[in-house]
């Protein structure tokens, strides 16, 4: 019977229904993208370098670990120092910039022998390898975003390239010069952003990083891949973990005022309706369980639509930009209890009035 109630209370004011639900798909809907964005950012980062297959990451004094804020003040030469010592197989020079044409990215200068020696070669989906200056390479990624395929030109660092190959994800950045090209472009001429070692053995890495040190390098940033990966955390990024507490901050306020709004609205509305039940002898206790359980529905219902949205939404960026987004189940139960939780505290207040109402003035209510 209280539900039957509850439901036709809803249906009595769509229009304030439908905007309280949409307030809450909208708190749901920030949460899921904008944690989704963060995750994706990292998790997409993080598999790329693991999938350029170095064991071990050398970076100048003073770098992050977030590979492409350095610029390449490190001399070319350093790597043949690096290759004399025990253990290292390979060593990939790599210079990269990062360009906010339009979106941050990450470009590379690569030389192509030693950095295809690191995992294996490009697994080429269209066109081939670079063959002169003017060449790139782009991965599959960017190239649907884009709508480019091979042979099209494309812009980089405000010059023209041929598109050489388009090649499948994974392999560290999503477009690729040669190294001698890069350096001319941003003026490092013998210089490296950062080199990638390629060991014997994996289990080495340790031993070889503490070699580096060893070979009077000891204050560069060097580090076995595997504890470069594990670094690559919401926790580690400078701002990230604060940013997503404040959005889920926003999205919790946007929910609270939008239901308090909204019932507190409804009970001043059905004062007439909360004196009948009271003097039919409902308890405070079954006039609070009315309006919350009304509240909960609104939130479920806005949760529903916050997911779907969320998720049509993901579709939508992974096919037409190079941005990739992570909906977690942890993420959408979060995202619910948040919603709920925050509905609910704006409700409570409402609830509370309407509880406190007197009967016999509530039926002299006009």
């Amino acid at each position: 019977m209280m539900n039957k109630m509850i439901v036709a209370n809803l249906a009595h004011r769509p229009v304030r229904s439908l905007i309280s639900v949409v307030a809450i798909a909208l708190e749901v809907t920030l949460i899921l993208l904008i944690v989704g964005l963060c995750l994706g950012l990292l998790n997409d980062s993080k598999q790329r370098q693991a999938g350029i297959g170095a064991d071990v990451i050398v970076m100048p004094p003073g770098s992050s670990f977030i590979v492409g804020l350095t610029g390449s003040p490190m001399s070319i030469k350093i790597a043949g120092v690096l290759e004399k010592l025990p253990h290292v197989a390979v060593v990939a020079p790599v210079v990269q910039s990062v360009s906010t044409a339009g979106t941050i990215e990450v470009i590379a200068g690569i030389d192509p022998q030693t950095y295809q020696q690191l995992s294996g070669p490009f697994h080429y989906l269209q066109g081939g390898p670079m063959r002169s200056a003017d060449d790139c390479l782009v991965d599959e990624i960017y190239a649907r975003s884009r709508h480019v395929k091979a042979g099209d030109t494309v812009e980089i660092l405000n010059n023209r390239f041929h598109v050489a190959g388009v090649i499948e994800p994974g392999k560290g950045a999503r477009k690729f010069l040669q190294i001698g090209v890069m350096q001319d472009l941003i003026g490092a001429q013998g210089k490296a952003t950062l080199f990638y070692l390629k060991l014997d053995n994996p289990a080495n890495a340790e031993a070889v990083v503490d070699e580096i040190k060893k070979a009077g390098m000891e204050k560069y940033v060097v580090s076995s891949m595997a504890y470069y990966l594990s670094m690559m955390t919401t926790n580690n990024y400078p701002g990230v973990s604060k940013f997503i507490d404040f959005v889920i901050g926003i999205s919790v306020i946007i929910g609270f005022i939008v239901i308090f709004q909204a019932m507190y609205t409804a009970v001043m509305e059905r004062t007439r309706e909360i004196g009948i039940l009271k003097s039919m002898g409902a308890s405070k206790l079954y006039i609070v369980n009315v309006i919350l359980r009304e509240t909960v529905l609104l939130a479920i219902g806005g949760i529903i639509v916050g997911i779907v949205f969320s998720l049509l939404a993901r579709v939508g960026i992974d096919q037409r930009s190079t941005l990739r987004v992570i909906v977690t189940g942890g993420w959408i139960a979060k995202a619910t209890g948040i919603a709920i939780v925050g509905a609910i505290l704006g409700a409570l207040y409402p609830a509370y009035q309407a509880a406190q109402k007197d009967p016999i003035d509530a039926l002299a209510y006009e």
